[in-house]
C-alpha cells in the first residue's frame, strides 16, 4: 500500500460517502487533508474521525463559491504548508425528469458545481503549490457520463464534460501535474439513496459481480491515481462499475 506520509490532498464534499471514504483511505496510508463539505457539523465530525487538527481540518462552504475555494486552499497551506493532490468530489443531481424539459437555472447550477467548480479548484490548486511542486488531481465522475442516463440526464452531461475536463486539464498541466478520473457506477451512498428505492438486492442483480459499490472501493482506486505508482498515468477515466457497463442499466 503506497504510503502519502508528508502529502497533503484537499477532498471536496468529505463529510460522508464516497468523499469520506476517499479521505479515509488517503489518512490511513499517511496523508494530511482538507475536507469539505456545505454542513460544518457533520464536517467537523468527520474530521474528528479522521485524526482530529493534526491530521486533518475542515472548511465549510458550497463548492462553487470561489470565496470558499479561496479560504480551504489557503488554510490548508497554512495549516499543512503544501497542497500535493486533489480530489474534485462534490457533485449535485437536484432534479429528475427528461432532460429536455429542465430548469435552465436548474441545468446551470449542475453544470456549475459538477464542472466549473472542479476547474476551479484545480487552478487554485496549480497556482498554491501544485504549479512550482508538481501534483495529482482526480475528479469523480459517473457512468452517467459515459452512456445515456434517463432521468439523471443533465447529471450525465455534466459528468461527461467532466471526464472532458480532465483530459484538456491533463493535457495543459503536463508535465508536473497528473489529472485523471473515476467514473462509478452505484455507491452505497445517501446520494444514490433515490437510485435504489429499498430495493438494493433486484438492483445489484444486475452487476455481473451480484453487488452494488462501496465508498472503499472507489477510495481504493483514487489512491492509486494519486499516487506514484500511476505516475506514467495522465488523462484517464477509470469504470468502477461492478461490470455492469458490460450489459445495460446503471
Amino acid at each position: 500500500m503506497t504510503s502519502f506520509k508528508d502529502r497533503v490532498a484537499i477532498v471536496t464534499g468529505a463529510s460522508r460517502g464516497i468523499g469520506f471514504g476517499i479521505a479515509k483511505e488517503l489518512t490511513e496510508r499517511g496523508a494530511k487533508v482538507c475536507i469539505t463539505a456545505r454542513k460544518p457539523e457533520a464536517l467537523e465530525e468527520a474530521a474528528n474521525q479522521l485524526g482530529g487538527p493534526d491530521r486533518a481540518i475542515f472548511v465549510p462552504g458550497k463548492a462553487d463559491d470561489a470565496a470558499h475555494q479561496d479560504e480551504a486552499i489557503a488554510r490548508t497551506m497554512e495549516a499543512f504548508g503544501r497542497v500535493d493532490m486533489l480530489v474534485n468530489n462534490t457533485g449535485i443531481n437536484p432534479v429528475f425528469g427528461p432532460i429536455v424539459d429542465i430548469d435552465a437555472g436548474a441545468a446551470a447550477k449542475i453544470l456549475g458545481v459538477n464542472v466549473l467548480a472542479p476547474l476551479a479548484w484545480t487552478r487554485k490548486a496549480r497556482d498554491a503549490w501544485m504549479g512550482e511542486h508538481g501534483g495529482s488531481i482526480v475528479n469523480v465522475a459517473s457512468i452517467a457520463g459515459l452512456r445515456a442516463s434517463p432521468g439523471i440526464g443533465m447529471y450525465g452531461v455534466s459528468k461527461a464534460a467532466l471526464i472532458r475536463l480532465t483530459m484538456e486539464l491533463a493535457v495543459d498541466l503536463s508535465p508536473g501535474i497528473r489529472v485523471n478520473a473515476v467514473a462509478p457506477a452505484i455507491v452505497k451512498t445517501k446520494f444514490a439513496e433515490a437510485l435504489v428505492q429499498d430495493n438494493e438486492e433486484a438492483v445489484a442483480n444486475f452487476y455481473p459481480l451480484k453487488r452494488l459499490g462501496v465508498p472503499s472501493d472507489i477510495a481504493s482506486a483514487v489512491a492509486f491515481l494519486l499516487s506514484d505508482e500511476a505516475g506514467w498515468i495522465t488523462g484517464q477515466t477509470l469504470t468502477l462499475d461492478g461490470g455492469i457497463t458490460l450489459g445495460g442499466g446503471l
